[in-house]
């Protein structure tokens, strides 16, 4: 028994240890506008908020709408928290659903990606 207690408290503990890291990536936390969320005509920048600080320069964010792909600026951090990230859009939004596709170089060096929808209504 004891033979197999030590094997099992190795295997416990390595477990614990990779799902601790595995939880430090930059997942989306929220958005504006919100995910599966209603926003007003005109929006012309998104911002969305990951769980850790994001690194824009090998990060992105695009937008497909009615019509096609938005035009959209390159994703920057907000000057005040590296976990927000603002998309200035080159045009205002007119009726209609949109889904946002992201990619997320988090501070841990890890990418993760994503997608959400919202509707301009």
């Amino acid at each position: 028994m004891q033979k197999l207690l030590k094997p099992f408290i190795a295997a416990l503990l390595a477990s614990s240890l990779a799902a601790t890291a595995a939880f430090a990536h930059a997942f989306l936390d929220h958005a504006i506008p919100a995910v599966g969320g209603t926003a007003s005509p005109g929006l012309q920048e998104l911002r969305l908020w990951y769980t850790q600080g994001v690194v824009t320069a090998f990060s992105s964010v695009t937008v497909i709408g009615p019509t096609g792909p938005v035009p959209a600026s390159k994703p920057v951090n907000s000057p005040s928290n590296q976990q927000e990230v603002i998309v200035r859009l080159g045009r205002a939004l007119g009726p209609g659903t949109y889904t946002v596709n992201w990619r997320a170089l988090s501070v841990d060096t890890h990418t993760t990606t994503g997608s959400f929808r919202f509707t301009i209504s």
